[in-house]
């Protein structure tokens, strides 16, 4: 039976979309782990945020991950409270986060993520924070996989200028 040149390019898409779903997390690149201590205050932390471009830390005590800050954290149990800046991180922090390992494959991270509502989870190796995995981390790649679709978007494709001749 010969398969069309449409039917084949088809079927390597639904391919492509099976194994992406049982890709290693390794294979998608989390972000380094930023560390932090508990002790550290909230401003440490953000700081530490801003300067790694991410959007969270892990939070550590005596080697060991007890917590992660995320912006989440900031808005919902820093922001307006007095004082917020001085605040211990390990106060304010989400306890005991759910954890992954770099073996795990894509499919069972994001049924932690959309189950949980996480945006970030770290992932361990060897009892050790080494990463993060972020939505933004599978958005990406998922924008790699079809960079052609992606982007090659106009900016704004309902403007005005894209109706006209000239915008075109």
């Amino acid at each position: 039976m010969h398969i069309s040149e449409f039917e084949d390019a088809y079927e390597d898409d639904l391919r492509t979309d099976d194994e992406f779903l049982s890709l290693p997390i390794s294979q998608i690149e989390p972000q380094p782990a930023v560390l932090i201590e508990e002790s550290a205050s909230v401003a440490e932390a953000v700081l530490a945020m801003n300067v790694n471009h991410t959007g969270c830390v892990l939070v550590m005590h005596e080697g060991r991950l007890t917590g992660i800050f995320t912006e989440r954290d900031v808005l919902t149990r820093v922001f307006g409270h007095e004082n917020c800046q001085k605040q211990r991180v390990g106060t304010v922090m989400t306890k005991n986060p759910e954890t992954l390992n770099l073996n795990d494959d894509l499919a069972f991270a994001l049924h932690h993520m959309s189950v949980g509502g996480y945006r970030h989870i770290p992932i361990m190796e060897h009892s050790h924070p080494v990463g993060v995995l972020s939505v933004r981390n599978i958005v990406d790649y998922l924008a790699g996989l079809h960079p052609e679709d992606v982007m090659n978007l106009p900016p704004n494709p309902g403007s005005a200028i894209f109706r006209t001749v000239d915008g075109g």
